[in-house]
């Protein structure tokens, strides 16, 4: 795979093509930060390999400009993992699968001793994660346990991602000070019944729009290669887009073994970094943060890429039952890119 070199800008790059879509995407999504259309994402998907590095500059200078240079750090910890009722093809943690992932809680010390560790390595944000449809009584009151033990030793912002919500359950969660809340739409909605049957991407909708109204952010991705066309996926980017989630995380599928998904490939490196400038031009002013899946995609030099390609936000440490590089490989790359990490008085 070619680098992109740090010092390249889309203006050093520029076609001379009146048509071209990333000559349109430099006026349209870098001057004026209005993100691509549907069609015209799916035009940036469609560009040939030599012209990845272009895309990655263009959307480089389209961070800088509407988002700025500083990332944003998270580490996440699932409170209760495994023995999910969704059938989610992707998720070792659905317990109608046979994966070897089982059915576990982590106590509250434990969680407080998570958040100090991701908050040591400068991170802002905290996940407390639970593989579950939607939260029962039991698990909203680990929840609030879980939160004030935190807010009462560490310096972090607190996030949670816990399925399905009522909007009983979303006020409550307001109520306890949680910053963001994350629920992936995963896929386009018109790949959705591919990916899961037991739900709806509706219901997934529904959950955020009340997320939002509770005056909580708003983080929503989902997953690259789960055997999607390229018109889905700029599909999916503009419905994110329409969304205006303070944050997408962007995955790309982990072919875990016992999951209906296990045997599709891993999403090629050139095809995820062409997607990552995508969903950029798409949403120049998200917090797009890289998440599941990039280490084996992209490796070393392909994360480095992303950063320098439209990436402002990164999950360090390890993604809930897969393993993720170690938290201080990750800082000392922020540090090579000369990339500040975000204070946490900038979030809040």
């Amino acid at each position: 795979m070619t680098a992109v070199d740090p010092s390249t800008t889309a203006e050093d790059t520029a076609p001379d093509a009146g048509g071209d879509i990333l000559a349109v995407a430099r006026e349209q999504v870098l001057e004026r930060g209005e993100g691509l259309s549907q069609e015209q994402v799916l035009a940036v998907l469609q560009l040939p390999t030599d012209r990845l590095n272009e895309a990655l500059a263009l959307a480089h200078d389209v961070r800088m400009r509407w988002c700025g240079p500083e990332v944003e750090v998270e580490g996440i910890v699932s409170l209760k993992t495994g023995g999910c009722p969704e059938d989610c093809h992707f998720c070792s943690q659905s317990g109608l699968f046979d994966s070897p992932v089982r059915a576990a809680w982590l106590d509250v010390d434990r969680l407080v001793e998570a958040a100090k560790q991701t908050a040591k390595t400068g991170a802002t944000e905290f996940c407390i994660v639970a593989a579950v449809r939607g939260p029962d009584a039991k698990l909203m009151e680990q929840v609030r346990a879980g939160i004030a033990a935190i807010r009462a030793e560490v310096d972090i912002n607190v996030a949670c991602s816990l399925g399905m919500l009522t909007q009983d359950q979303v006020n409550e969660l307001a109520g306890m000070g949680v910053h963001r809340y994350n629920h992936n739409l995963e896929t386009a909605r018109s790949h959705f019944p591919e990916v899961v049957t037991t739900h709806s991407w509706e219901e997934r909708w529904e959950t955020l729009q009340m997320v939002r109204a509770a005056g909580m952010e708003v983080c929503c991705g989902g997953i690259v290669g789960m055997g999607e066309t390229l018109e889905q996926r700029a599909e999916f980017a503009v419905q994110l887009a329409e969304l205006e989630p303070d944050e997408v995380p962007l995955n790309f599928l982990i072919p875990n073994p016992g999951t209906p998904f296990a045997h599709l490939e891993v999403p090629q490196g050139a095809d995820a970094l062409m997607t990552v400038a995508a969903f950029r031009l798409a949403l120049p002013r998200t917090v797009l943060r890289f998440a599941g899946g990039r280490e084996l995609t992209l490796g070393d030099l392909g994360a480095e890429q992303g950063m320098l390609g439209g990436v402002n936000a990164i999950i360090v440490g390890n993604y809930l039952t897969n393993l993720g590089r170690p938290a201080e490989q990750d800082l000392d790359m922020l540090e090579t890119l000369k990339m500040p990490i975000k204070a946490l008085n900038d979030t809040l």
